[in-house]
């Protein structure tokens, strides 16, 4: 049986047991870059971001209370710092050019092994940023609706909408393409 999450945290916390977060990172951290990248559309980006997440848990910048899962508390820390990222990004757009072309290959392929995770994931990438991002976290993450509102702070009234709403454009995009889809 794995330790859990919480309980490895506690033991680097407590006693600085690197090996402890190391297993917390190779648990977390293709989810995160992907989540990340939902957001910032760089894969290095998103690497880094993810890197910066397990930097601030490192030097303990940030200390886990116990409110929510160590999941949705990991990925409130990559959510706030991918936010923080694009606000910096968005200025130095206002004063450089920057080249946005599209990669030759597509990160998440690299990233999503089955064919209908690829497919379902470059859907989900072309909604509404916020249904992307809570449909990301529910389909990919297993997330409950409770964390996805602390993640994307949202109300559970909010998130509902978001999951009805994003289902309903995921649904017309993936059957437009020929892609049956059963909306779990």
């Amino acid at each position: 049986m794995s330790v859990s999450d919480e309980s490895l945290y506690n033991d680097f916390s407590e006693t600085g047991n690197k090996e402890a977060l190391k297993t917390l990172f190779e648990r977390y951290r293709m989810s995160v870059v992907l989540f990340v990248f939902g957001y910032v559309r760089n894969i290095d980006d998103a690497e880094d971001i993810m890197m910066d997440t397990f930097a601030v848990i490192a030097a303990f910048e940030a200390r886990f209370s116990g409110k929510s899962s160590f999941k949705t508390w990991l990925f409130s820390i990559s959510h706030n710092l991918a936010c923080k990222h694009i606000r910096k990004q968005s200025r130095l757009l206002f004063h450089n050019t920057v080249d946005l072309a599209e990669p030759d290959t597509s990160p998440e392929d690299k990233l999503l092994t089955t064919e209908r995770d690829q497919r379902l994931y470059k859907a989900i990438g072309a909604l509404n940023p916020d249904y992307g991002k809570a449909l990301y976290l529910l389909y990919f993450e297993k997330m409950t609706n409770d964390d996805i509102g602390r993640i994307m702070r949202k109300n559970k009234s909010q998130v509902a909408h978001l999951l009805e709403r994003g289902r309903k454009a995921l649904k017309e995009r993936l059957e437009r393409s020929g892609f049956e889809y059963d909306g779990q």
